[in-house]
């Protein structure tokens, strides 16, 4: 599949690979290292169109889906918007999505590779509700410091916006939703457009100094700096949140009441412990560790092993992510990682590797 931005991309030189079943940029003559540094200096654009759109409408959709999500979306107030998952009924992770609560509807954004499942999930779940995929609409992210100035030239109402706000407003005299937010680590915004109007104002965007396209590859090293999951690689079905590390994204009312699926095995491993969690890793050298490689601990017993890694601009070095048993993963722990059969020094560090810009 292509996206609406398909023929800007060949345009400005797009190196295309197929993710998710859907034809995108992974980098740009400027290369992945320099789309990164630009997003953590000034701003960068990235096309995020494969992602499922959806609109849910109905009486009490927020409390609709806190029976699918353990996030508190009931008292989610109007021009706000929450992190969240659904849990399968063994209180794994099916998939993390971003609900908003746009007034008279709810606006959720899922996962590419996961509409498929997701779409009729909350069709099947949702009593009530109309559940709709909207097709028309061109997803852009611009991130990064200077992503205030980029939007803001364009859209003055968008620099009013703080954190995890959304709102309706024009940008070159067409209606589009801007969210303050974003998977890079970086200050931004994503902005659903009208299809039609999505290479013009994308490439107003790109029109300003401080602005230029980045890929596939420099979102990933971003994420992965900024110590946030992604979906497949650091959770997936089997994973619980407080494995991953992600019992922030629940809110306490929701912890105490439990009411979604899963709830058992989260409010056990919230008393508890869980088995396994979520840790940030550096290894030591250049040598970066990637997915599935094995973590021992000094003793040089297997602890667990990554999930996601690679070269952080930002950091000058390797970093990781990846599952350690209880009783390890405390910041500063020394371990080994197994690469090419050889052992190769690594800390245990706190999470986020950079730290995160957000406009609070």
């Amino acid at each position: 599949k292509r996206t609406p931005l398909h023929s800007l991309h060949v345009s400005l030189g797009g190196k295309l690979v197929d993710f998710a079943g859907w034809e995108m940029p992974v980098q740009y003559p400027l290369g992945i290292m320099g789309e990164h540094n630009q997003c953590r200096e000034k701003a960068a654009v990235f096309d995020v169109s494969h992602m499922g759109q959806v609109i849910l409408r109905g009486e009490n959709v927020g409390e609709k889906l806190e029976a699918l999500c353990p996030q508190a979306y009931a008292t989610l107030k109007p021009g706000k918007a929450r992190y969240g998952f659904f849990t399968n009924a063994d209180g794994g992770i099916m998939d993390d999505l971003i609900v908003s609560n746009a007034g008279d509807h709810f606006f959720v954004v899922v996962n590419a590779a996961l509409r498929h499942q997701d779409i009729p999930h909350m069709r099947d779940n949702l009593d009530g509700v109309e559940v709709t995929e909207i097709f028309d609409r061109a997803l852009v992210a611009v991130q990064g410091p200077k992503a205030e100035d980029v939007v803001g030239a364009l859209c003055p109402v968008a620099r009013d916006l703080t954190f995890m706000e959304t709102t309706v407003a024009p940008i070159l005299g067409v209606d589009c939703r801007i969210s303050r937010l974003g998977y890079t680590g970086e200050d931004g915004y994503e902005i659903s457009i009208p299809e039609d109007k999505a290479i013009e104002i994308t490439k107003a965007f790109l029109a300003h100094e401080d602005c230029a396209p980045a890929g596939l590859g420099a979102r990933d090293s971003l994420r992965l700096e900024a110590g946030l999951c992604l979906y497949g690689n650091d959770i997936d079905q089997s994973t619980s949140p407080i494995e991953a590390s992600l019992g922030w994204a629940i809110q306490k009312r929701r912890k105490e009441e439990g009411g979604f699926p899963g709830a058992d095995r989260v409010q056990k491993e919230l008393a508890e412990g869980p088995a396994r969690k979520l840790v940030g890793i550096k290894p030591e050298g250049r040598a970066p560790a990637r997915q599935g490689v094995e973590i021992q601990c000094a003793q040089g017993n297997t602890i667990g092993q990554i999930t996601s890694g690679g070269f952080g601009p930002t950091v000058g070095g390797p970093v990781a992510l990846g599952y350690v048993a209880a009783g390890h993963g405390e910041p500063g722990e020394v371990v080994n990682l197994i690469i090419r059969g050889k052992p190769q020094p690594a800390e245990i560090v706190a999470l986020p590797f950079v730290k995160q810009n957000y406009k609070r």
